[in-house]
């Protein structure tokens, strides 16, 4: 038999590798600004077209490298940071395997553009798909700019897995601000289709959050700065009330490098405890520096996971340290989690003596006298009595009725007897049908109602908007206020009126009529959420995934009582409905209990 094994070519070898480190645009950009920085730049600039489909370009004014180093910087496994297995285990930079560029320059157009500062002269080169098309000196500016276009070009099916680009801009917003969080001694930009989304300067980290998260953050910091031999943590957690739905604010930093541990999580999320309602999550920017040689970098292709040697002390370490900065800045208990600060001696009367208590007694006071003498000297006394007598009218001779709760759930009241419909446990609208009996679900029935409503409102007509008697200020962070630029159109469809939409601030003049103003910033912050997460390749899907996050928000829950009115109205809209038998997530909205179903029941 001939030999069947044989050596992939080099261009082969390279996508293979381009598909580990290289999975989104957003790839791109981690590998090519942690490049920027290993260069000792001070300054980063971050250039995306297109979600960085058409390009992702990255310019810094670090050393910059010699012609033989350009030309070296794509080959596979080509790296200054490591010459011998050891050094794995005492890095200090933030690229070692020299895959990155090796990897891109696989599946993209790539120009790099670099110089030295001793150098007159600069290196430019053009490689497409590993081959090299030119390589030239030209005058360029100390430092280096590669411009990555056309991603995925030679592998149309990966191409094709993409999301659409307000998925895959959030996946490079996300990686611009891991890194920039990790690094507020660098001055960082960022600029989408020409629009500038970040012009971050340098400062400390408490500035660099705020530039990045928005002013009304800075009120919400809680510092945490602990040392100890095993590990030095600082950084900051946001008060209790500031906590949100969704954990898109969670970053944990080790050495300066972004890394995802739900271990470590799990720590910080055990020093709130009791201190969150349910369904919340503490934001917090931690910064861990450990030695060294006590972590493992090298376990994950996108180094986003480390190996600790001693993960169980640094667990305790870790909640002792946020639950200490939390007591300490009086946002949490410290000492006796169950003192009633109630019964504590106020402070202007510790180191008195309390007076004895004088007990009041009424000399005239005589139990034997008539009615009319009592009710005369306690004049209140007897008309008390009276309402509460006046309680009894109109009951029969049977005196009251003991009707238990369980009883008055199966019993049906006059007016409920002449009336269509049921509450059941807070949950279900049970009404009577030819054929039977049909349960409707509360929630979900009004879930379908509402995304009905929205759609025709956003795509059909105008809804109705009530103004505000003061306008309302929310902040979001710089690219949440990029998102609700987007889609400002269709919001004001539904109700919505805007003032000011700048920076991190947005204004609210006026909001749909079914909407109470203390929800909006929930609302908005759960429609944000689901657009970032979900896949709109078109504009319509778009408007349906709007639709569906509104009507999720505002939709009665479970538990929520309904009068017979309230009841009956969802019941007809439900059935007025295109599509009546399912909610706008595919969850069926009633079920019907068939009447001969019931009698085979009561026949068996």
């Amino acid at each position: 038999m001939p030999d069947i094994i044989q050596l992939l070519p080099d261009h082969v070898a390279n996508q293979i590798a381009a598909g580990e480190v290289v999975q989104r645009p957003a790839s791109v950009v981690k590998e090519l600004m942690e490049n920027a920085i290993d260069a000792e730049a001070t300054s980063i600039k971050l250039i995306v077209r297109e979600a960085g489909k058409t390009l992702i370009q990255v310019i810094d004014n670090g050393k910059g490298m010699s012609q033989t180093d350009a030309r070296l910087s794509f080959e596979r496994h080509a790296t200054s940071k490591i010459k011998k297995a050891e050094d794995l285990f005492n890095l200090h930079t933030k690229g070692f395997r020299g895959e990155a560029l090796a990897s891109i320059a696989a599946i993209a157009h790539v120009e790099l553009k670099t110089k030295q500062e001793d150098q007159q002269l600069g290196s430019c080169l053009k490689i497409e798909g590993s081959t090299l098309i030119s390589h030239e000196n030209i005058s360029t500016s100390t430092g280096t700019s590669v411009a990555v276009k056309n991603l995925f070009y030679n592998i149309p099916a990966r191409r094709n897995f993409l999301k659409s680009n307000t998925i895959e801009t959030r996946y490079i917003v996300n990686e611009f601000q891991r890194v920039a969080l990790a690094h507020p001694n660098i001055a960082f930009s960022f600029y989408h289709n020409e629009n500038e989304v970040y012009n971050l300067s340098t400062g400390n980290l408490r500035q660099r959050i705020v530039a990045i998260l928005g002013k009304k953050t800075n009120e919400k910091l809680v510092p945490i700065h602990e040392i100890t031999d095993l590990v030095e943590i600082k950084g900051f957690v946001t008060k209790p009330e500031f906590a949100k739905r969704k954990r898109d604010e969670q970053f944990f930093f080790v050495n300066d490098r972004f890394i995802k541990n739900a271990y470590l999580n799990h720590a910080v999320s055990s020093a709130f405890e009791n201190l969150l309602s349910g369904g919340h999550y503490p934001t917090y920017f931690l910064y861990l520096t450990v030695p060294t040689n006590s972590i493992d970098i090298n376990i994950h292709p996108t180094k986003t996971e480390i190996k600790f040697d001693d993960e169980k002390t640094l667990y305790a370490i870790l909640r002792s340290a946020v639950k200490h900065s939390l007591g300490q800045y009086n946002v949490g208990p410290i000492l006796d989690f169950d003192r009633d600060a109630t019964l504590d001696t106020p402070y202007n009367l510790k180191g008195t003596n309390s007076p004895n208590p004088r007990v009041m007694v009424n000399p005239d006071f005589n139990p034997f006298k008539s009615e009319e003498q009592k009710s005369i000297q306690f004049p209140y006394h007897r008309e008390k009595n009276r309402e509460w007598e006046s309680l009894y009218n109109g009951l029969d001779s049977t005196g009251l009725d003991f009707r238990s709760e369980t009883a008055d759930s199966v019993m049906f009241s006059e007016e409920k007897e002449n009336s269509k419909t049921y509450q059941v446990h807070k949950k279900y609208i049970v009404s009577s049908i030819k054929s039977g009996i049909v349960y409707i679900n509360q929630q979900l029935a009004h879930q379908r109602i509402l995304y009905e409503e929205f759609l025709a409102n956003i795509t059909v007509k105008d809804a109705m908007s009530q103004q505000l008697l003061f306008p309302l200020e929310l902040s979001f962070n710089t690219a949440d206020i990029a998102l609700i630029k987007e889609i400002k159109d269709e919001l004001e469809s539904i109700g919505f009126l805007f003032g000011e939409i700048a920076n991190d601030i947005l204004v609210i003049m006026g909001m749909p009529v079914n909407i109470i103003e203390s929800q909006i910033n929930a609302i908005i912050e759960n429609l944000l959420e689901d657009i970032k997460n979900d896949i709109p390749n078109t504009s319509f899907s778009q408007v349906d995934i709007m639709a569906k996050s509104l009507s999720k928000s505002l939709a009665i829950k479970t538990g929520i009582k309904l009068d017979l009115k309230e009841q009956e109205d969802i019941v007809n809209k439900l059935f007025l409905c295109k599509q009546p038998d399912s909610s706008p997530f595919g969850k069926k909205t009633f079920i019907t209990v068939n009447i001969d179903e019931i009698d085979k029941e009561f026949n068996n």
